[in-house]
């Protein structure tokens, strides 16, 4: 490893030097309280209640296996983006599905939702997962509460132009900058709520630098080459203003769906502008295996802002190797300098209610590993 002062890399502020992406497996007890309220025999009340008491226990288990951020493991969610999205005003949920092709070693596994539409102007009704953020700033004692949220991005690459109405919006920069400004609108509600660590998760950028998922894009008119660069401006535009104690982080992932993705390829394709001109606090980026690339993209990362390195897979129960996730730390240190890693899984444990194909054990040993590998390099 390179030479470090550990003194001088501890972080103090987000994105921590061990942290994870946000979602976590639901408990046994919550997945039947979840059942139970679908086939109308338990009420909302009672739902809510599970799922209260599945999050305080499990922001006590990361604060137990000494991460510094805590989130409620998205357990009042189905899915890391589709509730978010449904609940801005002027997006409606229709009967069609939306399907994405997704793969494991098995074969294909792919993931389904309801469509969407955007049939008046995008807007903010009240602040999406306030309570839910309030919840969560109650249970922690140590840790920073952390919000995640899907980015702007998702909303458009859900559908495309497609689902945007054209009567409504026969200028699609009218619905970018309406969108952009929800997001601002969202950002400042949940800062006046005590929120100072929010994550933008995007699977868009991620796909781009996937050829079939460029290609794809192009069948439905948009233009692959410079679709990334759309993306980064309406993030920018939404996160311009926020306070300055706000920290803000995007994960950009290759879609995670029951240990299924959608995209591979490395982060070469939207490195440069992404890393270059992006205006958030910290990248967390998925290298857990071979389709994720090698860390060379990450030549652009500016002073000043952090990389998270995905290395811990969330996608099997396998532990990895400590010193093997040492040395690849060190292979991203030649790209980015020490004091501006940190450590963290690939993705979340479960970004659908289904979860990943391990278990609650498998996944309290994976966190714990982050946190003493970032022990032994940063002293956390």
């Amino acid at each position: 490893m390179p030479e470090k002062t550990v003194e001088s890399l501890v972080r103090t502020v987000p994105p921590f030097r061990a942290d994870h992406v946000g979602s976590l497996l639901r408990p046994p007890a919550l997945l039947a309280a979840r059942e139970r309220h679908a086939a109308g025999e338990l009420d909302d009340a009672g739902l809510r209640a599970a799922e209260d008491a599945a999050i305080t226990d499990v922001v006590a288990l990361q604060e137990s296996v000494g991460l510094r951020s805590a989130t409620d493991g998205e357990f009042r969610r189905t899915s890391w983006h589709m509730d978010f999205i449904y609940a801005l005003g002027g997006v409606t949920k229709t009967s069609g599905r939306v399907e994405v092709a997704m793969r494991n070693a098995a074969g294909q596994n792919n993931f389904t939702s309801a469509g969407m539409a955007v049939d008046s102007r995008v807007h903010l009704d009240e602040p999406v997962f306030a309570s839910a953020f309030e919840y969560l700033a109650a249970q922690v004692t140590t840790a920073t509460p952390k919000l995640t949220i899907p980015s702007p991005s998702m909303v458009y690459a859900r559908g495309g132009r497609s689902v945007i109405s054209s009567e409504v919006y026969p200028d699609v920069e009218e619905f970018w900058s309406d969108l952009s400004t929800a997001y601002a609108d969202q950002l400042r509600a949940m800062y006046d709520r005590g929120c100072r660590y929010l994550q933008l998760d995007d699977t868009a950028l991620a796909y781009l630098n996937d050829p079939t998922h460029r290609a794809q894009l192009a069948e439905k008119g948009d233009d692959p080459e410079t679709q990334h660069l759309r993306y980064i401006r309406q993030i920018n535009a939404a996160i311009a203003d926020r306070p300055s104690d706000m920290y803000i982080t995007t994960h950009m992932c290759r879609g995670n769906y029951r240990s299924s993705w959608a995209a591979e390829g490395g982060y070469d394709h939207v490195a440069e502008a992404l890393f270059g001109t992006l205006g958030v606090d910290g990248f967390f980026c998925e290298f857990d295996d071979e389709r994720s690339g090698g860390f060379a993209p990450l030549r652009f990362v500016p002073k000043g802002k952090q990389v998270v390195l995905g290395l811990v897979t969330t996608k099997s129960g396998a532990l990895e190797d400590p010193d093997g996730l040492k040395r690849r730390i060190d292979e991203a240190a030649r790209y980015v300098p020490l004091d501006q890693l940190c450590l963290s899984p690939q993705c979340g444990f479960s970004s659908t209610v289904e979860g990943n194909e391990l278990t609650v054990d498998d996944q309290k040993r994976k966190l714990e590993l982050i946190v003493s590998v970032a022990e032994d390099v940063w002293g956390r």
